[in-house]
């Protein structure tokens, strides 16, 4: 077990030097921004309070004396690492939702240009086809129109449109067939303890901020 260094004692005499700041294994620990090392911060902080916590049984009184001392330091850094490490996880939490909400709108957003560019899209088809309409019916047989800025040109080409599927003969038909896992029957069978070859019932936990 490692020995921990006592913390110095400040004396009242102005003539003292200020005592320095504590070295051993617990005081030692400083307090980082990242998430991570508060957490790290935490773990480390837990483990030397079940240290002191054992020294507290020690027969000599001088070292459980020490220790005592040392674990009311440690109790102390460990309340402040809760604070910030609480403080850090909160503001993590704001940002998640920041950018939830952001996500939220962006969709919106998105929608709502997809509405505007399919409108967009029809609108310059229903003009398309009324400046063809006038210009076909001033010159029938024009396949090409010509003007200031723009050409408008037309081609040919040939599509299949089917009236009725059902009328045609098999020879016209292309048979395709798809499978897809029946998850929900699966995982009733897995619950139940059967075992199907190729499939796992997977246990998630979600989290949610509120």
């Amino acid at each position: 077990m490692p020995v921990l260094t006592p913390a110095p004692i400040a004396h009242s005499s102005s003539r003292e030097a200020a005592p320095a700041e504590p070295t051993g294994p617990v005081c030692s620990l400083q307090r980082s921004g990242s998430l991570w090392q508060l957490g790290i911060e935490a773990q480390e902080l837990t483990a030397a309070i079940g240290q002191l916590a054992e020294q507290l049984e020690a027969d000599d009184e001088e070292s459980r004396a020490q220790a005592l001392a040392e674990l009311e330091a440690a109790l102390l850094a460990e309340e402040g690492n809760k604070q910030a490490l609480a403080a850090k996880a909160d503001a993590i939490c704001w940002v998640i939702e920041h950018l939830r909400g952001q996500a939220a709108y962006r969709q919106q957003q998105a929608k709502r240009l997809t509405e505007l560019s399919r409108s967009d899209a029809s609108r310059a088809d229903a003009l398309e086809e009324s400046l063809v309409l006038v210009l076909t019916r001033l010159k029938p047989t024009s396949t090409r129109f010509s003007f200031p800025n723009h050409e408008l040109a037309s081609r040919k080409s040939q599509a299949v449109e089917i009236d009725d599927e059902e009328a045609l003969a098999p020879e016209w038909l292309a048979i395709t067939t798809t499978s897809k896992a029946d998850k929900a029957a699966i995982k009733e069978a897995l619950k139940a303890g059967h075992l199907i070859p190729g499939a796992q019932l997977i246990s998630r936990r979600s989290w949610r901020i509120h």
